[in-house]
């Protein structure tokens, strides 16, 4: 009687467990469907305290952002590139070239009509530099430059007594007021008998 007792109980209680694992079962499979996670990349911009960093992840088309973020915008750099920085030389040759077709005029310093010393003088003015008016005073100050250590922007004298003077453009040209009947031109600087150079910069 007594072992019969014991194997009811035992198989009630087998029978129990059983109920309870399918029950168990049954309630795991429903919460499983509707709690399984789903993971969603959205762009999010977390901001902490003294810490400047920002984590940006995409968002897919249809998905709404959670209440309480926001999106924010990617910051777009722009780099200005500078422009590069013309030298001394350069803006007082730039100044001089612009009177090419000016016409010569015994002294005459411009803007609209020069004789040769009066070019370089008007070219320098233009570069912030105030030299000296006559040619000869023109080679004699400055500091002076040897012909193969030219640069565009000095004073070539030519000439015996330095009595015409140019601007060195590069490339073996000067730029000059030639003489009457002429105007503002470029020249081969082995066109005239060098007689020296300076360089006032």
């Amino acid at each position: 009687m007594g072992a019969h007792s014991i194997k009811t109980s035992s198989t009630g209680r087998r029978v129990a467990a059983a109920g309870l694992l399918a029950a168990g079962a049954a309630v795991a499979g429903s919460g499983t469907a509707a709690a399984a996670p789903v993971t969603v990349d959205v762009p999010v911009e977390l901001r902490l305290p003294g810490v400047p960093t920002q984590v940006t992840v995409d968002l897919p088309e249809g998905i709404a952002l959670p209440a309480g973020l926001q999106q924010a915008a990617a910051p777009v750099q722009e780099f200005a590139t500078p422009a590069p920085e013309v030298s001394t030389g350069q803006k007082i040759l730039d100044a001089a070239s612009t009177r090419v077709g000016s016409p010569y005029v015994w002294g005459a310093t411009g803007p609209n009509s020069f004789d040769c010393s009066g070019l370089t003088s008007w070219a320098y003015q233009q570069a912030g530099i105030s030299i000296p008016r006559t040619s000869q005073a023109q080679i004699g100050g400055g500091t002076q430059v040897a012909k193969g250590d030219l640069q565009p922007g000095d004073i070539v004298a030519f000439y015996s007594g330095a009595s015409h003077v140019g601007i060195y453009a590069g490339n073996g040209q000067v730029v000059h007021a030639p003489y009457s009947g002429t105007s503002v031109s470029y020249a081969p600087l082995d066109s005239m008998p060098f007689y020296g150079a300076t360089r006032y910069y």
